[in-house]
């Protein structure tokens, strides 16, 4: 039976490999601007955060926000970003929800060092929430790989526009140079409401995510 940690001891046990981790070396320099991804009508939120946010309700507490509210990147708080999805990746060991846990679909954080792509997401949305970026602006993100399969991102938005932290790679792209079909993430104002995302040039994906690999 899964017995899942208490989120605090998960969370901090993790933030401490993160904060002991070695700094990266020299100059940090912000990202060029980007753009932001078309958020295109309300969907359902997918089974998995549902299903997180009942084992983990407290992470899933609507933050009240400005609407014209934008975070804004400095040199600093993108070190605190590259760090975080650099360490994460580095820190947890792939595994599928099918060898992990024995069901095809489970959002967790990966409280035992384990997990597959959504819970990397999680996870580095958890530490950066704690290191001080707003939630509204850590957005659980479903997308569609090369391989036309379904993986999870968390998106990144600020006042230079949207950018992707990912598994399976430890630079933070902008959404647009990730190579991804974007389909659907939560919703900037409610992280349990959620929009469908299209591609900027007029196409709007709609498919579900009913197949993922976490080693895309």
């Amino acid at each position: 039976m899964k017995r899942p940690l208490p989120i605090l001891i998960a969370i901090c046990s993790l933030y401490f490999l993160l904060l002991t981790a070695a700094p990266q070396a020299g100059e940090v320099k912000l990202p060029s601007v980007s753009t932001a991804a078309l958020s295109q009508g309300a969907l359902p939120a997918p089974w998995g955060w549902r299903d997180f946010c009942r084992k983990n309700p407290a992470d899933c507490v609507v933050q009240k926000t400005s609407a014209n509210e934008s975070f804004t990147l400095t040199p600093e708080k993108w070190k605190t970003i590259l760090e975080t999805n650099a360490k994460v990746n580095q820190s947890i060991e792939p595994v599928s929800d099918t060898d992990h846990w024995g069901k095809p679909e489970s959002w967790d954080y990966p409280s035992d060092g384990k997990g597959d792509c959504e819970d990397y997401a999680l996870l580095k949305r958890g530490l950066l929430i704690r290191a001080g970026v707003p939630a509204s602006s850590l957005l659980m993100t479903v997308v569609i790989n090369r391989k036309g399969e379904g993986h999870a991102v968390l998106t990144l938005k600020s006042d230079r526009g949207d950018f992707v932290l990912d598994n399976v790679i430890n630079e933070v792209l902008a959404w647009e140079s990730s190579g991804y079909r974007f389909v659907q993430r939560q919703s900037e104002s409610d992280p349990n409401e959620w929009v469908r995302l299209g591609n900027g040039i007029g196409e709007v994906l709609v498919a579900a995510r009913d197949k993922k690999s976490p080693f895309d």
